[in-house]
């Protein structure tokens, strides 16, 4: 081939190659810094993890800020930051489970990006929180029965805000690369990426 011909079928190349932009939503232990992560590498983009993206930015934890701030002002600040980062073209991002349950965040991800609710059983996010529920303040002294009742609880709250999602995968047990890789060839075939 000619250089000329190698630039013109880069150009063809660029044209037909798409833009990604996905977000993914769902209850916390649901898998997707996990998902997305694996789905961002295999699609050579950038994944930010939107609870990372603010305290990158505003070097407190998510813990600190509602201390600081309260949730209203927590929320408030999420919005913004998800307004933000919801913009970059060509990544993956994962959402707080909050996130898609306050202002108009749902609508507006459904506006910009292809939006996945990783979807789980009660017991199942049961299972992933305990092994970490050090790490999260709303699940500190609870009980395994009452962790489910917690979860049960909040997912009739949150789910009619994840139903909003343009797809949903049912994502078991992600306790194996072999699952984990499932997923993201699951939501490649859905998306056509």
């Amino acid at each position: 081939m000619q250089p000329r011909e190698v630039d013109a079928m880069r150009v063809r190349i660029n044209k037909v190659r798409q833009m990604v932009r996905v977000i993914l939503i769902g209850y916390m232990g649901a898998g997707k810094t996990t998902v997305g992560k694996a789905l961002a590498a295999e699609l050579g983009v950038p994944f930010y993890d939107l609870d990372w993206f603010i305290t990158t930015r505003y070097r407190r934890s998510v813990p600190e800020i509602f201390a600081e701030r309260g949730e209203e002002g927590f929320r408030d600040l999420e919005h913004r930051m998800l307004h933000e980062a919801a913009e970059f073209e060509d990544i993956v991002l994962s959402c707080g489970g909050g996130t898609p349950c306050f202002y108009d965040n749902m609508e507006y991800m459904n506006s910009l990006a292809d939006t996945i609710y990783l979807k789980a059983t009660p017991e199942v996010l049961a299972m992933h929180l305990r092994m970490g529920k050090g790490k999260r303040p709303l699940l500190e002294g609870k009980s395994s029965e009452e962790l489910e009742d917690f979860i049960q609880q909040m997912l009739v709250e949150r789910e009619p805000f994840y139903k909003k999602a343009k797809y949903t995968l049912d994502v078991s047990l992600l306790d194996s690369s072999l699952k984990i890789q499932e997923s993201v060839r699951l939501i490649r075939e859905m998306l056509g990426i």
